[in-house]
């Protein structure tokens, strides 16, 4: 249900376009690491991937789970809550290891946060935390790197900004790209695998920023 809200979400306030390496389709049991700009983000990577034919697991806020029928929907799709900076923030990576055993895609944000910034232009993704590294090396899966850009379009800036550009978008219809990249080999060093990651995901979002002006 939730790649199918997504996709529906991404149609009324946008127009998307996604593109991806030539190395086949997405395997299950694969971790699919994207850049984080925008509260609109999710929305536009997950559509993006039922498009690829995916309908991934996704890694997200806890706060996620207090929000009524949302949090339901998450709960039942089998969606892992972050609960970041507490003694239970390690049993999200236990889990996105359950879902891969499972053969279940796995979407992770490298950043963790959304950056702190008020215009609604591009940058390049935020230094990457451990985890992607952690979950790779412990499940051994395969990893594919995914840029979006445009999201910031639809919602970034100020509270009020955010909101007024969701009431708007579907009358602007600002563009988004996303674009997944050919499988990683990481690094076994925890510090290397995670740089080697965000060098990847800097280069698919690169090409998700040529793929908006096109």
């Amino acid at each position: 249900m939730i790649s199918r809200i997504a996709t529906t979400l991404a149609r009324v306030f946008g127009r998307m376009t996604v593109t991806a390496d030539a190395a086949g389709p997405i395997a299950g049991g694969t971790v699919l690491v994207a850049n984080h700009t925008s509260l609109a983000d999710p929305v536009v990577v997950v559509a993006a991937l039922r498009r690829l034919g995916v309908e991934p697991v996704v890694m997200a806020a806890a706060g996620l789970w207090r929000v009524p029928v949302l949090g339901g929907a998450l709960a039942r799709e089998g969606h892992i809550p972050v609960r970041r900076g507490t003694s239970r923030a390690a049993e999200a990576l236990d889990a996105a290891a359950g879902a891969l055993a499972a053969g279940r895609c796995v979407l992770i944000y490298g950043e963790g946060a959304i950056p702190v910034r008020r215009d609604s232009g591009e940058a390049a993704p935020l230094p990457f935390r451990s985890g992607l590294a952690r979950l790779a090396r412990t499940t051994g899966a395969p990893v594919r790197p995914v840029g979006q850009a445009g999201a910031r379009r639809i919602s970034s800036g100020t509270p009020a900004k955010q909101i007024a550009g969701v009431l708007t978008a579907p009358a602007r219809r600002p563009r988004v790209h996303v674009h997944v990249g050919a499988p990683l080999v990481l690094p076994e060093h925890l510090a290397e695998a995670t740089a080697v990651a965000h060098g990847a995901v800097t280069a698919a979002w690169r090409t998700a920023v040529t793929g908006l002006r096109a």
